[in-house]
């Protein structure tokens, strides 16, 4: 692989890396918002997740998965769909950088 094709692959795989922090930012305004909905709102869910939900596994798979979906509350769809939508960018993004870093130093 060339020298150039080399630095392209690091530049994109520097894209992706700055896509994962845009969805970081959304990640960091819109999942608490839906945490503070449930504690106010639903404590069934609350419950479910438990307390300190914020970098909870359960809580974050819950969030990946739409279990959300399931009660009919129009609030915590619309703020937990950017927060689900900014979680997915994250996980994309580095898995994205991830893969073209692993290219570019593939020999």
């Amino acid at each position: 692989m060339t020298v150039v094709a080399t630095e392209l692959i690091l530049f994109f795989a520097l894209l992706f890396v700055a896509l994962a922090i845009a969805g970081a930012t959304a990640f960091v305004i819109f999942w608490p918002l839906t945490l503070v909905h449930i504690r106010d709102r639903h404590p069934a869910i609350k419950a479910q997740l438990g307390e300190g939900a914020f970098l909870r596994p359960a809580a974050l798979w819950w969030l990946l998965r739409g279990g959300y979906r399931a009660f009919p509350d129009r609030s915590l769809s619309g703020l937990a769909t950017p927060a689900r939508i900014a979680l997915s960018v994250i996980l994309l993004g580095l898995a994205l950088a991830g893969i073209l870093w692993l290219w570019s130093v593939a020999p």
